[in-house]
């Protein structure tokens, strides 16, 4: 008898495709080169021009703002790379231009000119836009409608491989960048992404049958506006007054707020929110109650994210100035902060997925969105630590620091932004592949990591205020503002459950409704 061999799409390894590890590593690499970057950036910014390693001298209000205005870019331009991987590449394709883009961009900031680090910033920019969405996408489709919980624990899988990057990232990048040079550190965080590039292309045939071009095979009067989506804003009233509504308030900044920067902003997000009606116009009724959930829980990514990436600026630049870095004679490099986030969850993501499924078990409350809400509590109560730092911090009649705080309170912080990060990020994940229709399911998760990008720029502003209102204040305001929120939004639990239409209860899911679209075959 013929013995038949799998082919490289079947195989599983430890109980999932191997697909699965080729995106874990893929990420993983990325993740180093980004959270490596993200680790010296604000220390490269606020480095005094005269140092033995100079950076540019920046106050820490000018950097703190660039860091809120480039991190927000990375993840905003996941709305036009999920919509090109929707409609013109596939999700595959995406993330491999994306690479490339990324190689680029690390390699450039490596150059020791002004030119080549806005430019570089601006190529990073366009390679996260392609490729973080759509590769946390194909790890969705890596797994059949009938291995829903499965699914979870891949996202759970993937998210470690997250994690060993950004660790990683922190400890090696930031200590080269801190002790040898910017601009070294800068060029490691390139060779990790190379590194990243060369596993994806190598893993292909294990991928050949996720992340292809969704055709779309109904009518062409059913397909017109999803595929001209800029020109549909404007077909229907609903989309068309979101867009005009955005717009004015854009105009509004700009004119009466005296900020033209952010008027733009606001300006450019008005097509972002018509085109999010249209994707929504174009559902039926169960995809349409879905999306208009989907869209809800973007608030509380807003408010996460703008809450927890506190830690790649005020909180990097708090650890650098006002943290007694000492351990017996050796002086902890800041940059080294980063890596606690990541560490803790190593050590604590297998044990906060076996709490919820033991919690599951009791049939107690454990849907995506309650998880969403005690993970904004849990990172907010860690800001109080932050809040007893600050008050340790002292200061002599000219302003001088003469005692600073100690750097157990940063680490508890962190702790607690860890558990919060572990019970809302990857149930986050897994419930945007759950709701989202196929046909926009890059598109949904670009519009997610978009919300991601706007919780960077309220991170950015926040750290900016500190300035102003000091440390104090804006620690303490966070964790009080994080707990309100989230026990509002458990509050609001029963309707907001009931427009996901059992999607996470369901074996299956909500693509056995859908009709009319296939792959394109490659």
């Amino acid at each position: 008898m013929a013995i038949v061999e799998k082919s490289p799409i079947d195989k599983r390894l430890f109980g999932h495709p191997v697909g699965l590890y080729i995106l874990f590593l893929t990420e993983m690499w990325e993740r180093f080169s980004y959270y490596g970057m993200r680790a010296i950036l604000v220390l490269y910014l606020v480095a005094e021009t005269a140092a033995d390693n100079p950076g540019l001298g920046w106050a820490n209000d000018s950097a703190i703002a660039l860091y809120g205005w480039y991190t927000m870019f990375v993840y905003v331009a996941s709305i036009p790379g999920g919509i090109i991987a929707d409609k013109l590449l596939g999700q595959r394709k995406s993330v491999f231009v994306g690479g490339l883009l990324l190689v680029a961009g690390h390699s450039v900031l490596a150059i020791e000119q002004l030119w080549a680090f806005y430019s570089g910033l601006i190529l990073i920019v366009m390679g996260v836009g392609m490729l973080k969405p759509n590769i946390s996408t194909m790890v969705g489709g890596l797994y059949p409608k009938k291995e829903q919980n499965k699914r979870d624990m891949g996202f759970y899988i993937f998210y470690m491989g997250i994690n060993l990057g950004a660790a990683a990232a922190a400890l090696i990048v930031g200590y080269i960048g801190e002790n040898i040079g910017w601009h070294y550190g800068f060029g490691l965080a390139g060779i990790g992404m190379a590194l990243g590039q060369l596993t994806y292309w190598y893993g292909q045939r294990y991928l050949k049958h996720v992340g292809n071009l969704v055709v779309d095979t109904r009518e062409d009067t059913e397909k017109k506006e999803s595929t001209n989506l800029i020109g549909a804003i404007f077909n229907h009233s609903n989309s068309l007054a979101g867009f005009t509504v955005t717009v004015l308030a854009g105009i509004a900044v700009w004119v009466f707020g005296g900020s033209w920067s952010y008027g733009l902003l606001i300006i450019g997000l008005a097509f972002a929110v018509g085109v999010g009606i249209v994707v929504y116009n174009d559902g039926n009724k169960i995809e349409k109650d879905r999306i208009l959930v989907t869209y809800l829980s973007f608030l509380i990514i807003i408010i996460f994210w703008g809450a927890f990436e506190q830690a790649g600026g005020l909180m990097n630049v708090y650890a650098k100035q006002k943290t007694d870095l000492m351990l017996g004679g050796f002086e902890i490099p800041a940059s080294w902060f980063q890596s606690v986030n990541a560490l803790f969850i190593l050590i604590f993501a297998t044990i906060v997925g076996s709490i919820w499924v033991w919690w599951k078990n009791r049939n107690r409350e454990s849907s995506s969105l309650f998880k969403m809400a005690i993970g904004v509590i849990i990172m907010g109560w860690g800001f109080f630590f932050m809040s007893v730092a600050s008050q340790e911090v002292s200061y002599d009649a000219a302003g001088e620091i003469i005692q600073k705080s100690g750097m157990q309170w940063l680490v508890l912080a962190y702790l607690f932004h860890t558990l919060g990060e572990l019970c809302a990020s990857p149930v986050a994940l897994s419930f945007i592949t759950k709701l989202a229709p196929d046909r926009w399911m890059a598109f949904m998760m670009g519009a997610y990591f978009a919300a991601t990008g706007l919780g960077n720029k309220v991170a950015g502003l926040l750290g900016e205020s500190a300035t102003d209102f000091g440390e104090f204040a804006i620690f303490t305001g966070i964790g009080v503002f994080c707990t309100i929120f989230g026990i509002l939004v458990i509050l609001v639990l029963k309707p907001l459950k009931r427009l996901t239409h059992g999607a996470e209860e369901l074996e299956g899911s909500q693509h056995d409704e859908t009709e009319g679209f296939e792959l394109a075959d490659e």
